[in-house]
């Protein structure tokens, strides 16, 4: 039912900036008014659901549930946030995005629900979005759900779906102003995605202790890393075992990185908690892992210089960015493009990666959360002088990722590497028309 208030409303870019425009002052974080809103909506799922929540990891172990379900045969809907180009990239059907006008009946459905009896409830712009996703994807078809959590757990938006599974993957600092400024208070918050008697795979080798106190207070059933479930491996392959099954002589995930075999078993298990609905055949877990694809996670691009994308945010995340780069053998210089917003701990991250960049282009990003290319030049100056830091770095500043990767293109020879990292919208502006295939000027040329 369209209402004269949004009745101009006709394509997804009219609905989002209409999100946008929202903004509830005050708003109360419970889940009351969204859980109201899906009420209204007689939101439901009548195929099995999995919520992947984490500081780390969500979005790749998404991706691999995704890849071997679809193997198996079964027809996948994918929900995560935030999206690196267009907003279409957080809802995937059977692995490709959907249709921005597939989603305005949606947007309309949850603002008609909203605003029903004349008194409308406060959304956010994500609660809002989220919703139409969800009733898009409940309407859908779906042999499964893969739901990503946006933030935290116990108060996402996602979570007014009682998942048949929970996952947990690694639980680091990050968003200490919602969640709280160490891991057991960030853990609590996630293990809210839990729901008691049935299965939460808890794929961080060393999770809080508060994120298997709630399992055991409420019932849940833990499968918890390195006891319910475990990998081992050499440089060839691998192999998991979980409560009565094992995959071995395993391919390595396409997906590149030094904690993707942790994705992947807590994957793995998830699979295996949920075998009496969703069965996979070891075939469609090898095809699957072979397979799996998802931009920005450690994506190497091949070219002169080398690419690589990666959206690590936090210390956790630029430690393993640190290590995967680190892994990839001798480049004769490696150049940084760098944007991050202002919340975050920028000290460790930046400490994590110095060591192996050699010369830095902060860029600006297109939000007001961003901390501007100049701050971040500012703070990188001060830890370098706090550190006594004996190597000279050059640095330079620039408005859009895209122009600060251009500078570096401009600089780097043939034979350097080109790393993107720090936000979603730092390798998003680089992807706006595509991913890039660089060709660096040859000396002489």
């Amino acid at each position: 039912m369209e209402t004269a208030h949004t009745a101009h409303l006709h394509t997804l870019t009219d609905w989002l900036q209409h999100c946008e425009q929202l903004h509830p002052a005050n708003i109360d974080m419970g889940l009351a008014r969204v859980g109201e809103v899906a009420r209204r909506l007689r939101l439901a799922f009548d195929c099995p659901v999995i919520t992947v929540a984490g500081t780390n990891g969500k979005g790749s172990t998404c991706a691999m549930l995704d890849a071997i379900c679809r193997e198996a045969g079964w027809r996948t809907g994918v929900y995560s946030s935030p999206h690196l180009v267009h907003f279409e990239e957080r809802c995937r059907i059977q692995g490709a995005p959907v249709a921005g006008a597939d989603l305005v009946a949606h947007f309309q459905a949850v603002e008609d629900a909203r605003t029903q009896g004349g008194e409308s409830i406060s959304l956010t712009y994500f609660e809002f979005t989220t919703l139409a996703i969800l009733r898009l994807m409940s309407q859908a078809g779906l042999d499964v759900a893969i739901l990503e959590v946006g933030l935290g757990g116990r108060l996402d938006a996602t979570n007014i779906v009682d998942a048949d599974c929970a996952v947990i993957t690694s639980v680091d600092v990050d968003h200490v102003e919602y969640l709280g400024a160490d891991r057991e208070s960030i853990g609590r918050e996630k293990a809210g995605i839990m729901r008691a008697g049935r299965p939460v795979v808890v794929s961080d080798p060393m999770p809080p202790a508060s994120v298997l106190a709630h399992a055991q207070d409420i019932g849940a059933d833990l499968w918890r890393f390195g006891q319910d479930f475990n990998f081992s491996g050499d440089k060839q392959q691998w192999a998991w075992a979980g409560r009565g099954r094992r995959y071995a002589g395993l391919a390595y995930p396409a997906l590149r990185g030094a904690n993707q075999l942790i994705n992947a078993s807590g994957a793995l298990a998830a699979l295996e908690a949920l075998r009496q609905r969703l069965p996979v055949t070891a075939q469609a877990v090898r095809l699957g892992l072979a397979h799996v694809e998802l931009p920005g996670r450690f994506q190497i691009v091949p070219g002169q210089p080398a690419l690589v994308l990666d959206v690590a945010h936090n210390p956790h995340s630029a430690a393993a960015l640190a290590a995967n780069l680190d892994a990839m053998g001798f480049f004769p210089a490696t150049h940084a493009v760098f944007g991050a917003m202002a919340d975050k701990d920028l000290a460790p991250m930046l400490a994590k990666v110095a060591p192996i960049i050699d010369r830095w282009y902060f860029t600006d990003l297109p939000t007001p959360r961003a901390l501007s290319a100049q701050q971040l030049q500012h703070k990188w100056h001060a830890l370098q002088m706090a550190a006594g830091a004996r190597r000279e770095v050059p640095t330079s500043t620039h408005a859009s990722p895209q122009q600060a990767l251009d500078a570096a293109l401009e600089a780097a020879q043939p034979t350097d590497r080109i790393v993107v990292f720090g936000s979603f919208y730092t390798v998003g502006g680089v992807l706006q028309q595509g991913v890039p295939r660089l060709q660096a000027k040859h000396l002489g040329a």
